[in-house]
């Protein structure tokens, strides 16, 4: 994310560490610090200790908490300690994509009147989310959550790429290069079982255990990107030998390659649709991305 790192191998102690990055940040004109202090046991005094020195060292303007939301009930406990031997303002929730509900965030509230700031709901930068108490309710009872799937299409669809597909819809035209574009603006989304879990009812569709095999994703991409652009534009040009060296390019079988070209031919078909409701006479169907 293009961070400024501080970094001292030589200091050993913490407290010397978080002392330095704050010297180091008044030095750069840096406009926040973010300590990010070593996770501990409640119950390690030594530990707890040495969090309240750096705390007195650096005297932040604020202090979140980090709990693991699969630990569910047992972070009420968590956080109450913490809360008795440091102000905390506020909490993080962590892997909340995984099969916690987050009923811990309820108990946490109501239990120390510590505020839920933050959920984790991935490792990409994207799965850090501002924490909503009615979205986390919906999500509790399995309704999904809309808002944030709206929420995370308008921060990573090229608005551009959209209006693009939009056009060419109208003109009945969606090529391979076209679908390329789509699944990398859907990978950039994050994982698909976070993108269903969203969706109110469709977690129910997913696996036992919640989670979305992508390695047909993955070689989707790869046969897309061993080909060249003009084949991507014009699959009629395809024949065997440019599918066999597609095949190899890609590290999958020319099966695969057939059954995608198949897959293209029948969304391709389901867009000129698109694009005929579009295009025709009378008001004009709002467009928005296939995905």
């Amino acid at each position: 994310v293009d961070l400024r790192v501080h970094a001292d191998r030589a200091e050993k102690d913490p407290v010397a560490v978080a002392r330095g990055a704050l010297r180091a940040a008044k030095d750069a004109g840096a406009d926040a610090l973010l300590v990010d202090t070593a996770g501990r046991l409640h119950v390690d005094e030594e530990l707890m200790d040495e969090l309240g020195r750096v705390r007195d060292a650096v005297k932040p303007h604020a202090t979140i908490l980090v709990l693991d939301g699969m630990v569910g009930q047992e972070a009420v406990p968590v956080a109450q300690a913490f809360g008795e031997r440091l102000p905390i303002d506020g909490v993080a929730l962590t892997k909340m994509d995984g099969d916690a509900r987050g009923g811990a965030a309820l108990s946490i509230r109501a239990a120390t009147g510590i505020p839920i700031l933050y959920l984790g709901t991935g490792e990409r930068l994207s799965g850090l989310e501002l924490f909503h108490p009615d979205r986390l309710a919906s999500r509790i009872l399995g309704m999904g959550d809309v808002l944030s799937l709206v929420e995370r299409v308008q921060d990573t669809v090229d608005q551009d790429q959209a209006e693009k597909l939009q056009r060419q819809l109208e003109k009945k035209q969606f090529t391979l290069e076209d679908f390329h574009e789509q699944l990398k603006q859907v990978r950039k989304m994050g994982p698909l079982d976070e993108l269903i879990k969203m969706i109110p009812g469709a977690g129910k569709m997913l696996p036992a255990g919640g989670q979305v095999d992508e390695t047909e994703l993955v070689r989707i991409e790869a046969i897309l990107q061993s080909m060249t652009h003009k084949e991507r534009r014009s699959p009629e040009v395809l024949n065997g030998s440019r599918r066999r060296r597609i095949a190899r390019g890609s590290g999958t079988r020319v099966q695969d390659v057939n059954r995608l070209l198949k897959d293209y031919g029948t969304m391709k078909k389901m867009m000129q649709q698109v694009g005929k409701l579009r295009g025709g006479k009378g008001k004009r169907m709002p467009m928005r991305l296939p995905w």
